[in-house]
């Protein structure tokens, strides 16, 4: 896993419902915490562009409903800033649910576009992305 180069306003706290934007079977999943992240006490964990997340299925096909997943959030509303200065935001926020920890994607497709800082994290994750922004 490597690093981004960008500064990336974290986005999505825990207990965000985000869509998955894969055919792995989920249809929406709820954050509820977030990987490599540490806070003060009090404060809320939040995910950004390439972060993994665990979650819980809350919509899907009735064998993944109710299931912990690892997942890669992969577009989110809330603008961040690249090096170059552009400042790239998406339309929705949408992740991609994961087989295991290392990154393997559990869908064969990904619908959307995902970020370019994800791609060069997640190489997996890149290799079944139709378009990259």
């Amino acid at each position: 896993m490597k690093d981004i180069k960008a500064r990336i306003t974290r986005g999505l706290p825990v207990g965000a419902n985000i869509e998955a934007c894969d055919n792995s079977g989920a249809k929406v999943i709820k954050i509820f915490s977030v990987f490599g992240q540490k806070t003060v006490k009090g404060r809320i964990q939040s995910a950004a562009i390439g972060d993994m997340v665990m979650a819980a299925v809350k919509k899907g096909k009735p064998d993944m409903r109710k299931q912990v997943v690892f997942a890669i959030i992969v577009r989110q509303k809330k603008e961040f800033r690249r090096r170059d200065g552009m400042r790239v935001g998406f339309e929705d926020n949408a992740a991609v649910v994961l087989k295991d920890e290392k990154g393997n994607p559990k869908g064969t497709l990904i619908k959307g576009p995902i970020a370019k800082e994800v791609a060069v994290r997640w190489p997996a994750v890149a290799k079944i992305a139709r378009l990259m922004v």
